[in-house]
């Protein structure tokens, strides 16, 4: 009972995680065209303002995904080789890698918005941003599709 709690927990820590990196990635792309409201409105908001938060929820989210691990490794994936779910096993193992290499990159990631003038990195501020975006990204949608393996009958 205690796991389903963990899972959902990180699940809504994750969420948040990536509405913060969406947000974020999107304003440093910028949006082409910025056409409408909402996706200027999207497109138009601080970056540097979400940094503490997406550190700060992207650990929260480390630490809970890393708790959940512990069963994941003793009773789902067994449960899924004995089944021969190769795809989804890849996946995780997939997910685990983008993962370590996102957090890995968060003292980075900080110190280039925190630590250097607006002006300065812009390109390597960019492409670390969306690099940890992408990986939260498919991070989330990974740990849902295997969370849902059994209930989507794949």
């Amino acid at each position: 009972m205690i796991w389903v709690a963990l899972l959902i927990i990180h699940g809504l820590v994750a969420f948040l995680l990536i509405g913060a990196l969406t947000h974020q990635a999107v304003s440093v792309v910028g949006a082409p065209g910025r056409k409408g409201w909402f996706v200027r409105s999207f497109a138009s908001v601080r970056s540097a303002h979400y940094v503490n938060a997406v550190v700060a929820l992207f650990i929260v989210t480390f630490f809970f995904g890393g708790w959940i691990y512990s069963s994941y490794r003793t009773d789902v994936r067994p449960a899924l080789e004995a089944t021969r779910e190769l795809v989804a096993i890849g996946l995780f193992e997939l997910k685990e890698h983008y993962v370590a290499i996102a957090f890995g990159l968060l003292p980075t990631y900080w110190l280039l918005w925190k630590r250097m003038a607006p002006s300065e990195a812009i390109g390597t501020r960019r492409a670390v941003t969306i690099l940890i975006a992408v990986a939260g990204w498919g991070a989330f949608l990974v740990g849902h599709i295997l969370n849902n393996v059994r209930g989507l009958g794949i």
